[in-house]
């Protein structure tokens, strides 16, 4: 008899668990404990952008492990300015300076604050449907998971995504920031329309506001661009990053404008920018860039949607996709679905009740992808 996982004994339970123990890592697969291997279309919601446990990520770590593992901010350190300059290149051209945390919540959080102490102003605008973190800050942004920790941060407010009508009308003197997803991950896989995003930039601009572009699960080639604002040529004030920057090593970024300003001691974070972790960003967007992984989600989710939609499945409501940034709206729950996915060794994820949500590997071959399809036709 198979004994239940360690964790479940010691675990607060705060995870809706899927049944099976994880224990190691290849590429686009993930093997358990019982022996059975699985193609990973979840990627640790969006993390092993490049593969799970790279070599180029293993060496790093295993190097900078033997050099110094932790500098705080007080110091100067060279693997963490040569991260920053990597961030800063690739990035919009509006993005000048780089703070480091653990996490996308924490990116959150920083932006916030850095949009209140650079306008003097507290009131957030984000969209309905939208998904930020779960810190009580990032929370207080998000559309969903609020209730039961109420009352929240006030000055916080809700419109639709893509009405630029209800945008205008609710930007005013009191707003600090916009803060808005290019494609809403956990609010659908629902991509924001060129118009909507080119009106919050200048609507900001006119108002004194700052816009804040949320890219924790939409950066680092997932939706065929190194950053999914490049579809549309967006120069947020502040860019919020994580999951992908460092092949699976927590770390999250905010990526700031000259324009934001804040002096030192306003913010901080012990373990943000610690050697270790900036090693691993350094040679894990170095792969992206070597590999052309934004070219390969572009090309790959045009692959996946080509063999997935020729006929869609009858339960299909709708497809929606944008690199490897895949959701597929059904007509009831996906819960069952995802279940069935999971026996046939498929590992994917809700978005919402009804939207199955696919982010594979960028390094998925197309034969996985095949698999998939197949999967998905047969479980639909």
């Amino acid at each position: 008899m198979t004994q239940p996982p360690l964790e479940s004994r010691y675990a607060l339970e705060v995870y809706p668990r899927r049944g099976i123990n994880i224990v190691r890592g290849e590429g686009a697969s993930l093997f358990s404990d019982d022996g059975k291997t699985y193609i990973d279309c979840a990627a640790g919601v969006g993390v092993a952008n490049i593969g799970h446990s790279n070599p180029v990520v293993i060496k790093a770590l295993t190097d900078q492990a033997e050099t110094l593992l932790t500098c705080p901010g007080i110091f100067h350190n060279d693997r963490r300015g040569e991260l920053m300059q990597r961030l800063v290149r690739l990035s919009p051209k509006s993005l000048e300076r780089v703070f480091l945390c653990n996490s996308g919540t924490e990116s959150v959080e920083a932006a916030i604050k850095f949009a209140r102490a650079t306008t003097g102003r507290s009131g957030l605008i984000t969209a309905m449907r939208g998904f930020h973190g779960r810190t009580l800050g990032a929370l207080s942004a998000t559309f969903k998971y609020r209730d039961e920790f109420e009352p929240l941060i006030p000055g916080a407010s809700f419109i639709p995504l893509n009405n630029i009508e209800k945008l205008d009308a609710t930007v005013d003197e009191t707003t600090a920031a916009v803060m808005l997803e290019i494609v809403q991950g956990e609010g659908g896989v629902r991509p924001a329309d060129s118009a909507f995003l080119e009106a919050a930039r200048r609507i900001c601009t006119d108002r004194g506001a700052l816009l804040i572009i949320d890219e924790v699960q939409t950066g680092f080639c997932r939706t065929g661009r190194f950053f999914a604002c490049e579809h549309y040529d967006i120069q947020p004030d502040l860019l919020c990053l994580a999951k992908g920057i460092a092949g699976g090593v927590p770390m999250g970024a905010v990526l700031c404008a000259e324009t934001v300003n804040v002096r030192p001691g306003v913010h901080g974070s012990t373990f943000g920018g610690n050697p270790l972790a900036c090693a691993a960003g350094s040679a894990a967007i170095d792969f992206m860039c070597h590999h052309q992984l934004a070219d390969r989600a572009s090309r790959l989710g045009e692959y996946f949607k080509e063999g997935f939609t020729e006929t869609l499945p009858d339960p299909v409501r709708e497809f929606r996709q944008m690199g490897l940034m895949i959701g597929i709206e059904l007509k009831q729950k996906a819960t069952p679905f995802l279940q069935a996915l999971l026996d046939a060794g498929i590992i994917a994820l809700p978005a919402g009740p009804t939207v199955i949500r696919l982010l594979p590997p960028l390094t998925i071959e197309e034969k996985q992808l095949d698999t998939v399809i197949d999967a998905l036709r047969r479980v639909l």
